[in-house]
């Protein structure tokens, strides 16, 4: 059975630190694209960062750029978010999606299959 989980959110101050990681089982994630995406309270789902299968090109949202950092361990068969200056409004449940499609939009959560639960990310002062 192919699934996703999400770990490492919590509670953080503006200006720290927080690294998501997302656990592939049941296939090997290394031949996926994978996304990150972010759903605040009343609001859309957002593409935030992308890495692809094979070289590992990553694409990230402008919010998030000079900020986050998508990463992978093929060896662990995790994907990583390292996420450094975080700002209250980047308060949402984060989520990761796989797929094996050709993807057109990389930020775009439709192209994506294969979703995991979430791991929610607050930001306070």
């Amino acid at each position: 059975q192919l699934q996703l989980v999400e770990t490492g959110g919590g509670l953080v101050q503006p200006g720290g630190s927080l690294t998501l990681s997302c656990a592939a089982s049941g296939f090997t994630l290394e031949y996926y694209d994978i996304g990150w995406f972010r759903q605040a309270p009343g609001k859309e789902r957002e593409g935030v960062s992308y890495i692809s299968r094979g070289r590992g090109l990553t694409v990230y949202a402008d919010s998030v750029k000079d900020r986050f950092t998508i990463s992978k361990d093929n060896a662990k068969n995790t994907v990583y978010l390292q996420m450094n200056s975080l700002k209250p409004e980047d308060t949402a449940d984060f989520y990761c999606a796989a797929t094996n499609r050709d993807v057109e939009d990389r930020l775009h959560a439709d192209e994506y299959d294969y979703w995991g639960q979430g791991t929610k990310v607050t930001v306070y002062s």
